[in-house]
């Protein structure tokens, strides 16, 4: 991720006050980053084969997470502003409904008896988040700092890279 962090002039801990929300947006962010390498690692390790709609639908994630860095510092220099917040959301969002249908896409590659599919299993986890960012987005607008939560949570819950691949690809 390319961010600005810049130091402050002065060497005391207190100086550091006033780019807290840059750098917190900034490690949240790269969290997601890192909980979507992993995973896409994970996914793309299960595929037996790509082809052109599966291309596309990949190159359609990498654009939505490509506007991470964007986001993020918008977010993080305007302390958190509902609309910042609220667009944070809509990029977490798309990047997830988009990471929905690269699996889509794979799955009906590799059809529905394929070690992917069996190790997709009902994506709970995947289903959630669409849902909690949406909330995260809505909420902005009336609590900033809940739906930055929500984001965050939803990190949380992803942190740990996904089992269900590994475990199948692992047998």
């Amino acid at each position: 991720m390319v961010l600005e962090l810049r130091p402050p002039h002065d060497s005391n801990l207190a100086s550091l006050r006033p780019i807290w929300p840059v750098f917190s947006s900034y490690v949240l962010s790269f969290v997601y980053l890192g909980i979507y390498w992993n995973n896409h690692h994970h996914l793309l390790h299960a595929a037996q084969h790509v082809n052109g709609r599966v291309l596309w639908a990949n190159l359609h994630l990498l654009f939505w997470l490509s506007l991470v860095p964007f986001v993020t510092a918008w977010m993080g220099e305007n302390l958190f502003t509902g609309s910042t917040v609220a667009l944070y959301g809509v990029v977490l969002l798309f990047a997830g409904i988009a990471y929905v249908i690269l699996v889509r896409a794979l799955l009906s590659l590799h059809g529905s008896q394929s070690l992917l599919a069996i190790a997709m299993g009902r994506d709970f986890k995947g289903k959630i988040s669409l849902v909690l960012y949406l909330a995260g987005i809505a909420l902005s607008f009336v609590n900033n700092w809940v739906a930055f939560a929500i984001y965050a949570f939803v990190a949380v819950m992803w942190l740990v890279p996904d089992k269900r691949i590994e475990r199948r690809v692992s047998d």
